[in-house]
């Protein structure tokens, strides 16, 4: 059964000082979904550099992810997958790494706000930005 792929910028609004997004990314993380090895890696920059978390509480914020989503492995094949998306869609490298893991986890969706909302990529992964108003 195709699923929901959860992109790390929706994953960063849960600590956002926005309310609104962040009661959007937790009904997302709620409803179920799919995060890759990437994602975790973003999301712990992100919590170091620009949160400004301890260590402890970015071990603790990773941990809490990773038992509520499960968690795509990076392969080979994902990384092949994602340059072909990369020079074929125009994505950046991550972006395409992040959808072809979606791809590879059989997602039908892919929860960005950083990929453009609605494109549709090897005609079975759509884009939808969760934030997106209406």
């Amino acid at each position: 059964m195709p699923g929901s792929f959860i992109d790390t910028n929706v994953l960063v609004h849960v600590a956002s000082g926005d309310p609104v997004k962040a009661e959007q990314a937790e009904k997302l993380i709620a409803d179920g979904g799919t995060i890759s090895v990437q994602v975790l890696n973003e999301l712990a920059n992100v919590a170091r550099r620009k949160m400004r978390l301890s260590w402890t509480d970015t071990h603790a914020l990773l941990s809490t992810i990773r038992a509520l989503l499960p968690v795509q492995p990076i392969t080979v094949g994902i990384h092949e997958t994602g340059l072909e998306l990369a020079e074929r869609y125009g994505l950046s490298i991550y972006d395409a790494m992040i959808a072809a893991s979606a791809l590879h986890a059989e997602c039908d969706t892919l929860w960005s706000e950083d990929i453009q909302d609605g494109v549709v990529i090897q005609d079975r992964l759509r884009i939808a930005n969760p934030f997106r108003p209406g």
